[in-house]
């Protein structure tokens, strides 16, 4: 795979995995509520994805080594990536009941980054299980975090 498409795949993944995860945790934590979960995901589908788009087409830019072509082939691997992977949540809380979406969410979210992590260790040749426990530790603490903060939140303005 070329290396522009691999930074766009990889960060979108990362970034639709933890973002996401983050929002719906923090919001379900906050509200209690089916539709706002489903509105937050769809809306950081779409905004975030362009926003981490615009962002990885900055930062690629900033390098003054890449072709203009290779630019927008991360800039779009990134959008794609990001948009999709983050829709995917959608799909449990549509089907299940909330609480028991919000567990197979965060299952998906951590196996979306423990499997993109096996690559990125293999790819680099070191253990995978170090890189694996490393990003999955990172997004726990994101969804711990967002937790205690929507319940926070839920105690103060409800």
């Amino acid at each position: 795979m070329k290396q522009s498409l691999k930074t766009g795949f990889s960060f979108g993944l990362t970034s639709g995995v933890i973002t996401t995860l983050g929002l719906m945790v923090g919001l379900h934590a906050g509200t209690h509520s089916r539709l706002a979960v489903i509105g937050g995901i769809v809306t950081i589908a779409l905004a975030d994805a362009l926003s981490d788009a615009l962002g990885i087409h900055i930062a690629e830019e900033s390098k003054n080594n890449k072709n203009v072509s290779e630019i927008w082939e991360s800039t779009i691997a990134t959008f794609l990536a990001k948009f999709l992977i983050a829709l995917t949540f959608v799909v449990p809380v549509l089907l299940l009941q909330l609480e028991e979406a919000m567990r197979v969410s965060v299952g998906w979210g951590l196996a979306l980054l423990a499997v993109l992590s096996y690559f990125l260790a293999q790819a680099q040749q070191i253990p995978p299980w170090k890189v694996i426990m490393e990003h999955v530790v990172i997004g726990i603490s994101v969804i711990a975090i967002t937790h205690y903060v929507g319940d926070w939140i839920h105690s103060v303005w409800s």
